[in-house]
C-alpha cells in the first residue's frame, strides 16, 4: 500500500471515529457533515471523497466495527456454539457500550428502505455474518450439510435485533448484553444441537 493510500485510509478512519463520537452524543439527525469534518480537521469536500451522505457513515461504522467482531468470532478456537456465543455477546456488548443514540441509527438504517434502497444495510450485513459462521462450521464438519443456514442466520439475527430494539425502546433500562448472554446460555444450544454432526 502506498503512502497516499495509507493516508486516505487514516482519513476515512478518522472521519468514522469522529462521527461515531458525535452521533453517540447527539444522534445522526442532530449531527451535520460540517460538524464531523470540523472535528476531524478536514474539509467538507474530503468527506464527500469517502461518503455520499451522512447516513453512509453510519453504515461504514457498522461495517468497520462488526466485521472485526465477525473476524474474532470466526477465529475463536472452539465449536460453532461457542463461536456464535462470542459473536452474539460481543455484538450486544458493542451496541450497549456505544450509546442509545447510535443504536437508534442502526435500527433506523435497518427498517427504513429509503436509506439504502439497494437492500445493503446493517441487517443484511449481520445476517451475512451469522451465515458465514454457520457455513464455516459446515466446512469444518461441525454442522450437517443440510443445516438450514439462511433460516438459522435470520432467526438468530431476529433475536439479536428484537433484544436490541427492546433495549432501545426501554431507554437502556436493563442490560442488552446480559439478556443476550442468558439467551445463549439457556436456549442457543437447543437450537443448534439438532444440526450438529455427531
Amino acid at each position: 500500500m502506498t503512502n497516499r493510500q495509507l493516508a486516505a485510509q487514516e482519513t476515512k478512519k478518522k472521519l468514522i471515529e469522529t462521527a461515531k463520537n458525535i452521533i453517540c452524543k447527539k444522534g445522526l439527525i442532530n449531527t451535520s457533515i460540517e460538524e464531523i469534518t470540523k472535528a476531524s480537521g478536514v474539509s467538507n469536500g474530503t468527506f464527500y471523497t469517502y461518503f455520499k451522505r451522512k447516513e453512509d457513515i453510519v453504515f461504514a461504522l457498522s461495517d468497520y466495527m462488526f466485521q472485526k467482531l465477525y473476524d474474532e468470532a470466526l477465529a475463536y478456537n472452539a465449536g460453532i456454539e461457542k463461536r456464535l456465543i462470542v459473536y452474539m455477546t460481543s455484538f450486544a456488548q458493542y451496541i450497549e457500550n456505544s450509546s442509545l443514540k447510535l443504536c437508534q441509527e442502526w435500527v433506523r438504517n435497518s427498517v427504513d428502505p429509503d436509506i439504502f434502497p439497494d437492500g445493503k444495510n446493517k441487517l443484511s450485513a449481520d445476517i451475512a455474518s451469522i451465515s458465514g459462521l454457520l457455513n464455516n462450521a459446515i466446512q469444518k464438519g461441525e454442522l450437517k450439510k443440510d443445516t438450514p443456514i439462511e433460516l438459522l442466520a435470520q432467526t438468530l439475527t431476529d433475536i439479536l435485533y428484537g433484544q436490541m430494539l427492546c433495549w432501545d425502546i426501554s431507554g437502556g433500562q436493563y442490560s442488552y448484553s446480559e439478556r443476550t448472554e442468558k439467551f445463549c446460555e439457556k436456549i442457543l444450544g437447543s437450537i443448534i444441537e439438532q444440526y450438529l454432526e455427531k
